[in-house]
């Protein structure tokens, strides 16, 4: 099917494509970039025959939400790895000017920033990403449901779910 053709396929299905990619990202906005992606990777690319038309738009829509998940974790990991850095790195930093007189204090303090860090790792995914925004890059609840295009409630009740596996694992 030549390209145009793909397009006009493309634009025939648009609702049940925009649905299928709310459904996997869980927000209109994230689905609606993606859309966008995908019209101009079908728009770029070599015409060719399709036999399918339907099923290639899904697939390739599918692969646009894998991707799209893949960077995500694979930036949450760099975060992860930053953050922790950057608290053993003040951890160090207080350990050398302390080392005289606190240098128990100091392991105590650095062992429970691993073990925090460590914890806020294994805390579900959208409640972590809720924490750090609110606790480390110090926004309010109202800006956080702005910026991931969710309700005031719903980046609450991440936190909420946060707090509770955040109590449950540091506790054991």
């Amino acid at each position: 099917m030549a390209p145009q053709g793909m397009l006009g396929e493309l634009e025939e299905i648009r609702g049940d494509l925009r649905r299928f990619l709310i459904a996997r990202m869980g927000s209109e906005a994230d689905a609606d970039d993606l859309l966008s992606e995908l019209w101009i990777k079908i728009s770029s690319a070599a015409p060719g025959p399709v036999s399918n038309p339907r099923s290639y738009l899904f697939r390739t829509a599918n692969n646009l939400v894998l991707d799209t998940i893949r960077s995500a974790r694979r930036r949450e990991r760099r975060e992860s790895d930053w953050t922790a850095d950057q608290v053993a790195g003040e951890i160090e930093s207080t350990e050398v000017a302390d080392r005289a007189g606190n240098a128990e204090q100091a392991l105590i303090e650095r062992d429970e920033v691993r073990h925090l860090t460590r914890a806020i790792e294994k805390i579900p995914k959208g409640a972590q990403r809720v924490l750090r925004m609110h606790k480390l890059e110090g926004l309010s609840h109202s800006e956080i449901a702005e910026r991931l295009g969710i309700s005031k409630s719903a980046v609450e009740k991440h936190m909420a779910v946060a707090m509770t596996h955040l109590r449950r694992l540091l506790e054991s």
